[in-house]
């Protein structure tokens, strides 16, 4: 069954057979599933937010057909986590990058329009866990009680897409207020023509960066390495993004 752009029968097979030695195989096979389908549609929140669902969704009816035991399970469902917090990272540096490109050539990002590209970015971390916790509070007691384990430690440690998403936002409002400074402008015509595409801008430099990497399983594979330097770098950022969800 496809839904949201997910093959959710082959997500429900692999964890229903997987073993406890699996893990990273399962990690890796939902962010390519997820990056996949987020480059299937413009990289809006609520596009996010489906692909997000069906992911769960996948992953849960697949470990609750599992023989492992509670432990196993719940191990598996953290990579399940970690693979989606993986592709969204990948959605965060996308949205860096465009925001990156329209600001290079000049354009006149208006604070309200800066801030509404933002507004997006910083809202993916809360996105996933509330996305997560909501598709998964149907599931019987077990599954229910391991999803949120999963959640519960996820939240303390932070992700690597709240990570990144801090960091875009400080950056990227480091560099508008620099680029007032000196004045670099063009018209608010040709600024508001780009921003009513920025989605789907978006979604076409999240699949450049795939392109680049030889494919969206190349892109993916090296996510949760990437995300560590990202956790340790931005402690400040993880915090700040710990300290919203308080």
């Amino acid at each position: 069954m496809i839904k949201a752009g997910i093959d959710q029968d082959a997500l429900i097979d692999m964890f229903a057979e997987a073993s406890a030695k699996q893990g990273d195989k399962l990690r890796k096979a939902v962010a390519d599933a997820t990056l996949k389908a987020l480059q299937g549609r413009e990289l809006t929140l609520d596009n996010v937010r489906k692909v997000i669902r069906a992911v769960t969704q996948a992953a849960s009816a697949g470990a609750g057909k599992n023989p492992a035991g509670a432990v196993d399970v719940e191990n598996m469902l953290r990579k399940a986590f970690d693979g989606m917090d993986a592709a969204l990272l990948q959605a965060v540096q996308a949205n860096h990058k465009a925001l990156q490109q329209l600001m290079d050539r000049g354009a006149d990002l208006r604070e309200s329009q800066l801030k509404a590209a933002l507004d997006g970015v910083e809202k993916m971390e809360d996105m996933l866990f509330s996305t997560v916790g909501k598709a998964v509070q149907g599931v019987e007691g077990p599954l229910q009680g391991a999803w949120g384990q999963v959640l519960k430690s996820m939240k303390m440690e932070g992700t690597a897409t709240g990570a990144g998403a801090s960091q875009t936002v400080e950056q990227l409002m480091a560099q508008a207020q620099d680029a007032l400074r000196k004045g670099r402008a063009s018209g608010l015509r040709a600024t508001q023509a780009l921003m009513d595409s920025y989605a789907a801008m978006v979604s076409g430099v999240l699949i450049g960066m795939s392109e680049g990497l030889g494919g969206a399983a190349a892109a993916t594979a090296p996510a949760k390495p990437k995300a560590a330097p990202a956790k340790t770098a931005t402690k400040t950022a993880a915090a700040k993004s710990r300290a919203r969800r308080a």
